[in-house]
């Protein structure tokens, strides 16, 4: 049996209104650069910084595109970290809640820029992976219009790609330690004992279930009245 229309449009205002969207929980965001996104440079730069709200992961990746698409990156660094020009909030899943954190101070990777050999759009990409684990991607994009200059003495374009570190970490693959064992004739510590099972964990109704059961059950009334509602015909006139 199809419902009304207006029943419908009721269920769609409920679920609206009792169940909102969850908040946005990146984590390690890109929270200032410079230069500023969609910003026009006017004058050759040796150095773009970007500031994170987390301290870039040592294998992050970074590249710098002229608009014909040259890479024109040098190796990057980290740099003192900066006052956020606003402060920036994200959001921690915490016992089943989402708890908002604000972060006052930028974590910049500094990306040295071989020359500037193009006006027009210039395009920086950055990929790393923020504390939880979670991939950290985005492009920042800008114009560039000052003067062009030439390669350094012996400059190659770079074509590497990012690191298998980053790889297996974007891809949720823990990545190896480097030098953990350094020492051959040192053996590994023993493991830890097996901890004792953990009791069965007690059903807890979360900030989203209970609404969602009211919708249902608001859902199933008026269902129900739909069902029982009488069907009321018109007698046709004798001609």
């Amino acid at each position: 049996m199809r419902l009304p229309v207006r029943v419908c449009a009721v269920l769609l205002v409920l679920a609206a209104v009792v169940l909102p969207a969850s908040p946005a929980a990146a984590h390690g965001q890109l929270a200032m650069s410079d230069p500023v996104a969609d910003s026009t440079v006017s004058q050759p730069k040796s150095e773009l910084t970007l500031y994170f709200t987390e301290t870039p992961a040592s294998y992050a990746f970074f590249t710098v595109t002229t608009p014909s698409g040259r890479r024109v990156e040098g190796p990057w660094r980290s740099g003192e970290p900066k006052r956020l020009d606003r402060p920036v909030q994200e959001y921690y899943l915490v016992n089943g809640k989402f708890e908002p954190r604000t972060f006052n101070t930028g974590y910049p990777a500094v990306i040295a820029v071989s020359h500037w050999p193009e006006q027009g759009q210039y395009a920086v990409a950055y990929q790393t992976v923020a504390s939880d684990g979670e991939a950290v991607k985005g492009t920042l994009k800008f114009t560039y219009s000052g003067p062009l200059t030439p390669p350094p003495a012996g400059w190659a374009a770079p074509t590497s790609g990012p690191s298998d570190a980053l790889t297996k970490a974007l891809s949720g693959e823990p990545a190896a330690t480097p030098g953990l064992f350094s020492d051959v004739r040192s053996a590994p510590p023993a493991p830890a004992p097996a901890p004792a099972a953990a009791p069965p964990t007690p059903f807890v109704l979360t900030d989203w279930l209970i609404p969602a059961l009211i919708v249902v059950g608001v859902g199933w009334i008026v269902v129900a009245a739909a069902r029982r509602a009488p069907v009321v015909t018109k007698k046709r006139r004798r001609a």
